[in-house]
């Protein structure tokens, strides 16, 4: 299976447009003396910029599917060779993406749907829920359907792996199951509670591919989760990689930060202190954080937090990281 970490920040990426944290502040000035060639910059910043969280896979290498839909989406298909677009068929458009899969209905992981509305044939899996919220209650994601066909709305439901097929029907040669975690739904959601899935909103994904010289790898992609239950705890084990919510280092990161805000449980995030400790005994071959907030301490590569982060057995993950299983 091959795994392109095209993004790998929380929402607002890192730097984010409007703080002036200590991490934003730091990594702004390095892109400054990076650009003036200062000769005073030191051999190795501690801090790396990141977009916003966004992952690609595919079983072969030439049919690619989406685990979200970043604001930043534009920028990483650019910035990943294996994603740009092949002049086939006597036409100049045509793309490697066969699809996307949604795991909520976050701005940070759907916005990036609309910067695929060029035409393209593209299939789309989502929560029934979310496919509610984005067709009966969103206008703008409309523009997705112009002409038939464009994008092919697909539900999933937990329970059994299933296919991820292009909007033609073609096997791609991933499966993926749907764990579902919350029913945390986005502040801009209006419809009523009682008419949504209580537990749809947000969800971990496990794709996996089969291939006769590796066997099956699976992959399993949590970039948010404001708990660890026992079934949840079951299905992560044994993974080939694990793709983990690295949103914040502690519960009252935004407040000591900020001066304000929720706690990190609050936005239905397990602080990374907490998850080193209840996935301490996980048995997975690699295990990473990802969807880091700006505030993180673990973004300073130089950083306590980092060091036991690494010590734990886990990396911190960057974007343009290209993954073979």
């Amino acid at each position: 299976m091959h795994i392109r970490i095209l993004g790998s920040a929380a929402g607002g990426r890192f730097p984010q447009w409007n703080c002036g944290c200590g991490n934003c502040i730091a990594v702004r000035k390095n892109a400054v003396r990076e650009n003036t060639r200062n000769p005073a910059r030191a051999k190795k910043f501690p801090f790396k910029a990141r977009t916003q969280a966004q992952l690609a896979l595919s079983a072969d290498g030439s049919t690619w599917f989406l685990a979200g839909a970043s604001p930043d989406l534009a920028f990483q298909i650019e910035s990943c060779p294996d994603l740009h677009p092949r002049a086939l068929h006597n036409t100049p458009r045509d793309s490697p993406i066969a699809g996307v899969v949604l795991g909520s209905c976050d701005l940070d992981h759907v916005v990036g749907l609309l910067l695929l509305r060029e035409l393209q044939p593209l299939r789309v899996y989502a929560a029934p829920s979310i496919l509610r919220i984005l067709r009966e209650e969103n206008s703008m994601f409309g523009m997705l359907n112009r002409i038939e066909p464009q994008v092919v709305w697909t539900p999933m439901t937990a329970g059994a792996p299933f296919p991820l097929l292009s909007a033609d029907g073609k096997d791609s040669g991933l499966r993926c199951e749907v764990h579902y975690l919350s029913g945390r739904y986005p502040k801009y959601v209006k419809t009523e509670m009682g008419k949504l899935g209580r537990r749809e909103a947000t969800a971990a994904l496990f794709f996996c591919a089969r291939s006769e010289s590796s066997g099956e790898k699976r992959v399993v992609y949590v970039p948010a989760a404001g708990s660890l239950s026992d079934a949840l705890l079951e299905k992560i084990e044994h993974a080939d990689l694990l793709l983990f919510d690295g949103t914040f280092w502690s519960d009252d990161e935004l407040q000591r930060v900020q001066g304000s805000g929720e706690s990190a449980h609050q936005m239905g995030h397990i602080p990374v202190e907490e998850s080193l400790r209840l996935l301490k005994g996980i048995k997975v071959g690699r295990k990473m954080f990802l969807h880091l907030n700006n505030t993180n301490p673990m973004l300073n590569e130089a950083s306590p937090e980092h060091k036991a982060v690494r010590r734990a057995g886990w990396e911190v993950a960057e974007d343009n990281w290209q993954l073979e299983l």
